[in-house]
């Protein structure tokens, strides 16, 4: 069987916990930061997990990780 080739833009998007779920960053939080509240902003720090819908080809584009 021949070797898969991992997706490089989600590599370095998303990373494995010990248990084997992707972990990922909340979107919002690159740019337009004035209009938004400081607790909204301290929300979107936090990372968070990638949703079940998602996981199942996420892990079919990051074999290796």
């Amino acid at each position: 069987m021949p070797k898969l080739k991992t997706n490089k833009a989600a590599a370095k998007r998303f990373s494995k916990t010990g248990t084997g779920k992707l972990k990922r960053m909340k979107a919002g939080k690159q740019h337009i930061l004035t209009k938004k509240s400081t607790k909204t902003k301290r929300n979107l720090r936090k990372s968070t997990m990638m949703d079940k819908t998602n996981e199942k080809n996420m892990k079919k584009i990051l074999p290796y990780l």
